[in-house]
Parts: C-alpha cells; structure tokens; sequence
C-alpha cells in the first residue's frame, strides 16, 4: 500500500533547481573583492567590470552614473549597475582614472 505524492517531488525539483541557481548568483558576487564593485558596460553586448569604490568620488565617472540613471533608472536589467556607453570609452575612462 503506498502512496504518490507528486506535488512534493516536484516541489522539490524546483527548490534543488533555485538552490542552485542562487549558488550561481552567490558565486559571482563572491568574487568582487571588497572596497570594489561591478559595473557592466557595453552598447550591444554588456561586459563585466569591477572596479574599485573610490571611483564614486570621480565627477567624470559620476557623469557616467547619472548617464546611466537617466537610462535605466534604478531597474537594471543586468542586475548590477549597467552604464550606457561603448567598451572603449569605459576603457579610456577607467585608465585616466587609475593614474
């Protein structure tokens, strides 16, 4: 005489699967290191960069900021702060800045 509980089985299933989907997100979290943060940027394919706080003091960066709150408000869809604007002009930026 046994029973079938598919409801449990299958809610099961989907915490595992959420389980491991907040791992994911936990482990790329976990490699920013501390006093540093993540920025993506990029007009058609957004690229991942960490960069150091001390950068929000920069007014040049905070331009780039406010560029970016006036796009996206505060729902960015990469999850992290998303700045509008090409590669290469985050790049000359970010090398002006670490001088």
């Amino acid at each position: 005489m046994g029973f079938r509980l598919p409801g449990i089985v299958s809610s099961k299933r989907s915490l595992t699967r959420s389980s491991s989907n907040a791992n994911k997100t936990a482990s790329k979290t976990l490699d920013i290191p501390k006093g540093y943060f993540a920025v993506y940027v990029g007009e058609n394919q957004k690229k991942r960069f960490v960069i150091p706080i001390s950068y929000l003091n920069q007014p040049s960066f905070m331009d780039l900021l406010n560029q970016a709150e006036e796009e996206f408000g505060y729902d960015h869809p990469m999850g992290g702060i998303t700045i509008p604007c090409s590669e290469d002009t985050f790049l000359d930026l970010n090398s002006s800045l670490s001088v």
